[in-house]
C-alpha cells in the first residue's frame, strides 16, 4: 500500500513544480489497451525557466515530457511498459496532427520519457543500451539510443549538487532524507521550498494513516514531523503572525481541496474553526477524516 501513497506523492510533488510552466494532465488516458501515463507536461509557449532553479528538472521539461517515477528499482518489464506508453502518446499525435491536416508543425518536438527510480542496476542499464553523457549531463542520467528518446535516472547516482536536488527528493533512504536537509536549508524565498514542503507534508499524513508502516517509511515519517511545526515556529519568532495566519489558512484550504476536489461553501465555513487548533492537531484531522465528519465536527465549532 505504502508504495502507492509514494507514487501519489511523487504525482503531486512533480504537478506542484511543473503546473506554473505548461499543462499537467495525470494521470493522461491512452487509447487502444488503457494504459494511463504517470504525468504528462507539455510546456507553455512562453516557457521561460532557468536551469539554475530546477535544475535537472528544468532542463527536462524544455519539451513535452512523460514522467514515470518509480518509488521501488524500476523492472525490466516495467521499462517496457513505459515505452510502450511512448510509442502510444506519439501514435496519438501523429493522429492528431494528420486530423488537423498537418496544422502541428513539423519542428514540434516529440514527447520525451523521463523514468525515475531510486536504483539501477548495471544489468539493467546495459540491457537497454543506456549510457552516460558526462560532458552535458551529471552521473546518474543514463540516455537509451536516440531514437527511443527516453532516459532513466538512476536517483541514487545522481550527485549531491543544488542541480540534483529537485530529482533527489524522490529517492529512498539515505538519498531522500540528505534531500530534505538540503530543501530545508534553502531561503525561505526560494519559490520551490515551500510546494515541495507541502507536498511532503501531504505525504507524511498518508503514511501517518497506515498502522503498519515498514522502517522506511517510519524513519521517514519521523524526518518529516517536525517539517510543518518548523515553518510556522519560524514565522511566529519572526514576528510575522499575519502572515502566519495566511500560511495556516493556505495549508487548510490546499488540503480541503486535495480530499475534496474543491472548496465549497459548506467547507468554507469551517475553516477558521479549523485554525483555531494549531497546524499538528489540524493536519492530520484533515486527512482523516470524511467531509461529513469534518462539518458535523467544526461546523458549529466557534472560530478563534
Amino acid at each position: 500500500m505504502t508504495r502507492f501513497l509514494h507514487d501519489q506523492f511523487a504525482k503531486d510533488y512533480l504537478e506542484e513544480l511543473l503546473t506554473p510552466y505548461g499543462t499537467i494532465q495525470s494521470p493522461r488516458r491512452i487509447p487502444a489497451e488503457v494504459r494511463e501515463v504517470d504525468l504528462w507536461f507539455s510546456p507553455h509557449p512562453e516557457f521561460n525557466l532557468s536551469p539554475d532553479s530546477l535544475g535537472i528538472l528544468a532542463r527536462a521539461i524544455e519539451t513535452p515530457a512523460l514522467f514515470e517515477p518509480f518509488r521501488n528499482p524500476a523492472t525490466p518489464q516495467a521499462i517496457l511498459d513505459c515505452l510502450v506508453k511512448l510509442v502510444e502518446i506519439n501514435r496519438e499525435l501523429q493522429r492528431d496532427s494528420n486530423r488537423q491536416e498537418g496544422s502541428i508543425s513539423p519542428d514540434t518536438p516529440a514527447p520525451r520519457l523521463w523514468i525515475l527510480t531510486p536504483t539501477a542496476s548495471r544489468t539493467l542499464l546495459s540491457g537497454f543500451g543506456a549510457t552516460l553523457d558526462l560532458e552535458s549531463w551529471p552521473m546518474g542520467v543514463y540516455f537509451l539510443p536516440p531514437t527511443l528518446r527516453t532516459m532513466i535516472v538512476a536517483i541514487h547516482q545522481l550527485p549531491r549538487t543544488p542541480e540534483t536536488l529537485w530529482l533527489r527528493i524522490l529517492g529512498r533512504g539515505r538519498v531522500q532524507t540528505q534531500a530534505i536537509q538540503e530543501l530545508e536549508e534553502l531561503s525561505p524565498e526560494n519559490p520551490f521550498r515551500g510546494s515541495t514542503l507541502m507536498a511532503l507534508n501531504r505525504l507524511k499524513a498518508h503514511l501517518d494513516e497506515d498502522v503498519n508502516p515498514n522502517w522506511e517509511d517510519r524513519e521517514l515519517i519521523m524526518r518529516l514531523s517536525p517539517l510543518f511545526d518548523q515553518q510556522l515556529e519560524a514565522a511566529k519568532l519572526s514576528g510575522l503572525e499575519q502572515g502566519l495566519e495566511r500560511g495556516e489558512r493556505l495549508v487548510v484550504e490546499n488540503l480541503l481541496q486535495f480530499r475534496f476536489g474543491s472548496v465549497d461553501a459548506e467547507l468554507a465555513q469551517i475553516i477558521e474553526a479549523v485554525l483555531s487548533l494549531p497546524a499538528s492537531e489540524f493536519t492530520p484531522l484533515l486527512m482523516q477524516l470524511s467531509r461529513e465528519e469534518l462539518i458535523e465536527r467544526f461546523g458549529g465549532a466557534s472560530p478563534r
